[in-house]
């Protein structure tokens, strides 16, 4: 049985972009869905790279070897769903995934990036497709004939 979106956890928004979406740039992304992954990510990268320094600080190869290739396997795995969950999210503010280049402006793109981030998407639908929040939505009142009569 399918579960609905109002009732994902982390895990399960975390599993709709790898699984679901490994590297679908097309369509939209809601909010719960990009913060869930990058909480996730963060989640699964600091326990790594605090075993990276715990293997330099007590000057054990192995462990900071063990803990850099673990990192590098997740951040290759993540990174083609990540720029594609990003693309989606600025899909659901009408922005081109082109505007992810804003990043390239020091300290200012990055600022705006995260306050676009931050953003509830578009109510209804918009260039990039329906919102994702409604199931069955209508983009407008008169287009239900038993509103319009």
């Amino acid at each position: 049985m399918q579960k609905q979106e109002s009732e994902y956890n982390m895990i399960d928004w975390c599993k709709k972009v790898m699984l679901n979406n490994y590297s679908n740039f097309s369509g939209r992304a809601r909010r719960a869905e990009f913060w869930y992954f990058h909480l996730t990510y963060f989640i699964i990268l600091v326990p790594l790279y605090a075993l990276i320094i715990l293997g330099i600080a007590n000057d054990i190869g192995t462990l900071s070897t063990l803990g850099i290739f673990i990192s590098g396997l997740v951040v290759m795995g993540t990174f083609l769903p990540g720029l594609a969950l990003t693309v989606r999210r600025l899909h659901d503010i009408n922005k081109s995934g082109w505007y992810y280049f804003i990043c390239l402006i020091p300290l200012i793109g990055s600022i705006i990036l995260l306050v676009w981030f931050f953003t509830e998407g578009d109510r209804f639908t918009n260039n990039y497709g329906a919102d994702p929040k409604s199931i069955n939505e209508v983009a407008f009142d008169f287009e239900r004939p038993e509103i319009a009569s």
